[in-house]
């Protein structure tokens, strides 16, 4: 007869049942179970399986892992080292990080943060007297029993603002645990500086108050020699290793990634790469198999510039509701929009709304690139499944595609990219869907006439575009020369601006960044020379430009340019997902982000 799960404890420690009280039995026995612990209980439970479903096959699933464990470690040993991590199993993925001037607005913060997260850091060193947080941290722990805290007290020469020495440090961390923190943060410097017997004594004592030791290293100015830095943390056996570094790049992420995806195999991993360009490594480390990352306080303005704890943190809303760190698995497909500058694009917004409302297992996420090659090799590596991108990059890959649908052929742009199954690029251009779907609602493009100011590549995408459509489209710039030029080049035709004035229109199409928030040009044309029937200002931000503004008070109809922005996204969303785009979903919330910057 199958014996219990009981029984498979006693076979794998004989002889140590009475070195475990009854309050620790419950959750060794659970962690025995979660974690296989026991080849005795494996082979059992193995054995069973076949006789419950002989034709089943083992299947493994991609997000398991195992967790460490030595089978010559003692059972004392074993409660020493596993009961922190049994008892932390439950904590989350996503830990928000906590600096502050004074204990009482410490506690504040955690007491806002815990709605968003009951995983939580204590940056103590912001205090100017860490010790002195730690009675209201033991209240506060008191009043949150699912609470988790790490406690950190990092010294200013790597990378914190505690001033005191190493016994001060190690003090402080000591109290931490002894006031209910779980988990204490060690820098690997403290640690390789510190005596045997220092260590030694903290480990005791982090044992006896129930907390787990986390090891950390961090690197403020590039990302190299991860593995090599991992090996010298782990040497200290740590509960924990966190490694933190600085992207200068996209592919720095993909180091970042392959190290957690390594390490996590075998112990509890945190990896993340600072800075904007390493957002990717942020989200997509707990996807990998990191323990957890971090976030900030959300204020309630989403800057959260003051209360980030590292460059390019997030905010914990941003991580969870945008970025949804905390659902993402092998099979989410990864997006990207790319640029540079590239942090306040709508995009993620607009198709992260959409994958959630039309349930498409897939994120988007900003890609800040320098380099055409950076985000190639990231495509290619991580891999990609697509991305948006935006000028210069939109002629830079037209020769790294492998193939291209006629519009991106023909204008010579790209600003969609699919990676195929077979693993090569294929680009599309969607700024031509965006001009020409708000149109078609309103009037028939065939024979219209069109004029549309500017020669840049939002002008060259109108005049392609509506020209396949059949309008007869004149192209007006301020140097007429390379109206004349994009004119040639689309069969359309240009006309100088003298012209232009006397001239009357369908519709009237700003293909200009004048009126965009941020640039002082003035309007392109005078306000006796707007003469049209139909007025599309093609910038979104703000949603009422100059130009919307005076065509309205001449009651001129308005197309803005964020129905231009959502209609271009709708056709990449069709594109990655061949589904059709959730546009009003899309439109919503778009233009509330928009009127919240105001």
């Amino acid at each position: 007869m199958p014996r219990g799960p009981e029984a498979c404890i006693t076979d794998a420690w004989p002889g140590q049942m009475a070195a475990i009280s009854k309050q620790e039995y419950t959750p060794l026995l659970t962690g025995v179970l979660r974690r296989r612990v026991g080849d005795s209980c494996a082979a059992r439970r193995k054995s069973l399986i076949k006789q419950l479903h002989p034709a089943c096959k083992s299947y493994k699933m991609p997000q398991t892992r195992p967790m460490s464990y030595s089978a010559t470690s003692s059972l004392a040993s074993l409660h020493a080292t596993v009961s922190p991590r049994l008892r932390l199993a439950n904590m989350g993925k996503l830990c928000i990080a906590i600096q502050a001037v004074s204990p009482e607005d410490l506690i504040k913060r955690a007491a806002a943060a815990l709605p968003e997260s009951r995983l939580l850091e204590f940056r103590l060193d912001s205090l100017p007297k860490p010790a002195s947080a730690l009675p209201p941290v033991k209240q506060f722990l008191a009043a949150h029993r699912d609470a988790t805290v790490i406690a950190t007290c990092r010294r200013k020469q790597f990378g914190g603002q505690f001033t005191g020495p190493l016994k001060a440090e190690l003090e402080v961390l000591l109290q931490a645990a002894e006031a209910g923190c779980q988990i204490v943060d060690l820098e690997l410097e403290s640690a390789e500086g510190a005596a045997r017997r220092q260590l030694d004594e903290l480990r005791a004592n982090l044992r006896s108050a129930g907390a787990a030791l986390l090891i950390s290293f961090h690197d403020f100015s590039r990302t190299k020699d991860l593995e090599q830095v991992a090996e010298r943390i782990q040497a200290f056996q740590p509960d924990f290793v966190k490694v933190v570094s600085t992207a200068r790049s996209l592919a720095n992420n993909l180091a970042v990634l392959k190290l957690i995806e390594a390490r996590s195999r075998s112990s509890e991993v945190v990896a993340i790469a600072m800075g904007e360009e390493g957002l990717l490594s942020r989200v997509l480390g707990p996807r990998a198999g990191a323990a957890f990352t971090f976030a900030s306080v959300s204020d309630g303005h989403e800057a959260g510039s003051d209360l980030a704890t590292a460059p390019g943190q997030l905010t914990a809303r941003t991580m969870r509701d945008l970025y949804r760190v905390e659902q993402l698995d092998h099979a989410t497909r990864i997006f990207g929009v790319a640029g540079n500058p590239i942090a306040h694009s709508l995009s993620p917004l607009m198709h992260n709304a959409a994958f959630r409302r039309e349930n498409v297992n897939a994120i988007l996420l900003p890609l800040k690139v320098h380099k055409l090659s950076d985000l190639i090799t990231l495509a290619r590596e991580l891999p990609l499944a697509g991305a948006a991108v935006t000028m210069p990059l939109k002629e830079e890959i037209l020769p790294h595609l492998a193939n291209s649908d006629t519009l991106t052929a023909r204008i010579g742009a790209c600003n969609t990219l699919r990676t195929g199954a077979d693993g090569n690029i294929y680009g599309f251009n969607t700024d031509v869907a965006g001009v020409v779907r708000p149109l078609e609602k309103r009037l028939k493009l065939q024979g219209a006439r069109v004029a549309v100011l500017g020669s840049g590549g939002a002008a060259r995408a109108a005049v392609f575009g509506l020209v396949a459509q059949g309008a007869e489209v004149f192209v007006v710039n301020r140097t007429h020369e390379n109206a004349v030029k994009l004119a040639r080049q689309a069969k359309a035709k240009s006309l100088k601006h003298e012209l232009f004035a006397k001239s009357r229109f369908d519709v009237l199409i700003n293909a200009t960044p004048c009126g965009m928030a941020g640039n002082k040009q003035l309007l392109p044309i005078e306000e006796n020379e707007l003469s049209a029937s139909l007025v599309f200002d093609m910038v979104y931000n703000p949603m009422e430009t100059p130009l919307l503004k005076l065509a309205k008070n001449r009651g001129i109809a308005t197309i803005s340019g964020l129905e231009m922005f959502v209609q271009q996204g709708a056709r990449q969303f069709e594109i990655w997902t061949g589904k059709p785009a959730p546009e009003a979903e899309m439109m919503r919330v778009v233009e509330l982000e928009l009127r919240r910057r105001g």
